[in-house]
């Protein structure tokens, strides 16, 4: 087995290095952010972890040309198969790679290779989106030719799947970043592969928002069962549960599963918490799903006007807090109203967001996503249940247990909830 092992650093860029000589085996791979975490997949593919997303990359097969085994004696190595394989230059570094179309008769001469998992192979009209966005056909890894004639071979510094697109970053000062969105035409699923100068910006799979936050009839939010003053969203198209949610004060359920929550602060709140350390706590809770906010009912210059406790204080705080967990943005709403319309609108953002992911994942195949790591949903209360059954005409105690054909037929009428059984009052 070779020394040598894959390092994080923290300029963002995430290297392949012997750790005999010290010398990096391949050349050092670009990343938006610093890499915070690394992980390796069942095929040996490499998982990396920056800000909110995952990167999944394909390491290099090397062997020694003098020996033809596995050894880092001579520092010399080429591909096992004697060349340099399509999707890896000569550093070994991922590349993007576009070829000649084999098939005569195709009306799209080019064949795309991406470098996402284990490669997505297009047909596409052109070797970039200059002045229009190009189709794209997905194909099969069979079409890709034994022995391709290729036209353009370009290193990549990121590519990663946001949502239905994928953006790619190349290794070159112009015509470097460009988006393979997954989308609906005319009725049919396509893939468009746009540029800046193609569209100003890419919206896969989401509506502008209206006066309903994303086109969204009614969104279900759920609303911690201990928050004593909760928002009412009386002006928006909102149906309200009680649960007891694990973390945040309302939360947003799909698929069983609690997919984002917004924690509600107002600002004495917010300094008592910190103060007391309890708000590390409630971000590091929240930063575990995929998505999650902290906003706060005043506004940010209100921290300078504390009494009580040095405005240096907490504002060292904050900031230590926001550096510590990015992934839960600190949204200060002025007031309590536009507190309560950011959460509506955030929610709605998130309950589109939860379902573009799922469409992309049935579109461009098995992904790691941030829906993975969301809790189950968090299950009715007995006082929920209890006010059901007496508003469908069923006999239950002010007090007590619930008998089982309660707590049946409750589950019978909402299917989509979670089946855990709530705990006896």
């Amino acid at each position: 087995m070779w020394p040598q092992v894959y390092l994080a650093h923290g300029d963002g860029t995430l290297s392949l290095t012997d750790l005999m000589s010290g010398a990096d085996i391949v050349s050092a791979t670009a990343l938006p952010s610093p890499p915070i975490s690394l992980d390796t997949t069942a095929n040996g593919d490499l998982l990396v972890g920056y800000g909110s997303d995952v990167a999944q990359l394909s390491p290099p097969v090397l062997r020694c040309t003098r020996s033809g085994a596995a050894c880092i004696e001579c520092g010399v190595f080429e591909c096992r198969d004697g060349g340099v394989p399509s999707d890896l230059g000569e550093t070994g570094g991922v590349q993007l790679v576009i070829v000649r179309n084999p098939d005569p008769d195709s009306r799209l001469p080019y064949l795309l290779k991406v470098p996402l998992g284990a490669g997505l192979v297009f047909r596409t009209a052109g070797t970039w989106p200059r002045t229009t966005a190009l189709y794209c056909h997905p194909v099969s890894d069979g079409e890709w030719p034994a022995e391709p004639e290729i036209v353009e071979q370009v290193p990549v510094r990121s590519c990663v799947r946001r949502g239905a697109a994928i953006d790619l970053v190349l290794d070159r000062a112009r015509e470097n970043r460009s988006q393979l969105v997954f989308t609906t035409a005319r009725g049919r699923e396509a893939v468009f592969w746009q540029s800046a100068r193609t569209r100003k910006q890419a919206r896969p799979n989401v509506r502008t928002p209206t006066a309903r936050a994303a086109g969204i009839a009614e969104l279900e939010i759920a609303v911690d069962s201990h928050e004593q003053y909760p928002y009412r969203f009386a002006g928006q198209q909102v149906r309200t549960v009680r649960r007891a949610l694990p973390c945040g004060d309302y939360g947003l359920i799909s698929d069983g599963r609690l997919v984002a929550a917004v924690e509600r602060k107002s600002m004495a709140d917010l300094v008592s918490s910190l103060t007391s350390g309890k708000l590390r706590y409630a971000l590091a809770d929240l930063a575990a799903l995929p998505r999650a906010a902290l906003v706060v009912e005043d506004r940010y210059s209100q921290v300078f006007t504390l009494q009580r406790v040095r405005p240096a204080t907490v504002a060292d705080g904050l900031a230590e807090l926001q550096v510590r967990w990015p992934t839960v943005p600190i949204v200060y709403a002025e007031t309590r109203p536009l507190a309560e319309e950011w959460t509506y609108r955030y929610l709605a953002a998130a309950h589109t967001w939860a379902a573009d992911e799922d469409a992309a994942i049935t579109r461009i195949g098995p992904q790691i996503t941030d829906l993975d790591r969301a809790p189950a949903a968090p299950g009715p209360s007995t006082a929920e249940i209890r006010a059901w059954a007496r508003a469908h005409g069923h006999v239950v105690p002010d007090r007590g247990r619930l008998r089982p054909e309660i707590i049946d037929a409750w589950h019978a009428a909402h299917p989509s909830a979670p089946a855990r059984m709530p705990p006896p009052t």
